[in-house]
């Protein structure tokens, strides 16, 4: 009887080759929180429902808990400590959440981020609609997600004049 075979991965994680050794089993959260030290990815459900874990793979929006670590191998993935500039400025998406108060408690943050900023890469000017069906798979408990479609309009450069008047 032999053991649990152990593979090795390498991908590039944040614009920085990462290597690491996984089971076959072993999820992409768990790759990059446990072996990378990548902690912003956060697990919530463990049934890819919250959208906690959401992360960019080859430039898609992933729910890193539905995708096993071996599939990512050469891969380029972006997690929520990549989104920022080098020098730690903000990036739009980000600034937007912080001026907004887009966040309460900050556990569903990481993943509304991670599927704002992929919303935008595809849709640079989303309506308030296309913005609340695409954050469907991120679930938080805090903010109602006023806030967050503000910040998301906001980071996309539309004025928040008409969502304003039909929402207060």
């Amino acid at each position: 009887m032999g053991g649990i075979e152990v593979l090795e991965i390498s991908l590039v994680v944040n614009g920085q080759i990462a290597a690491g050794y996984a089971e076959g089993r072993t999820l992409l959260v768990h790759f990059l929180r446990e072996t990378l030290g990548l902690t912003g990815t956060h697990v919530g459900c463990d049934t890819s429902q919250c959208g906690c874990c959401v992360v960019h793979v080859d430039g898609c929006a992933v729910k890193s808990c539905t995708m096993l670590a071996l599939e990512a191998d050469g891969s380029d993935v972006v997690t929520i400590e990549g989104v920022a500039q080098p020098d730690g400025t903000l990036s739009p998406v980000q600034r937007a959440f912080v001026d907004h108060y887009a966040l309460q408690c900050g556990f569903c943050t990481p993943g509304m981020v991670m599927s704002a900023t992929a919303l935008l890469k595809d849709n640079p000017k989303p309506t308030v609609e296309e913005i609340r069906v695409y954050l469907e798979g991120n679930l938080c408990r805090c903010t109602g997600y006023r806030n967050i479609v503000r910040a998301v309009l906001t980071a996309s450069g539309q004025a928040l004049g008409e969502f304003e008047s039909e929402h207060t």
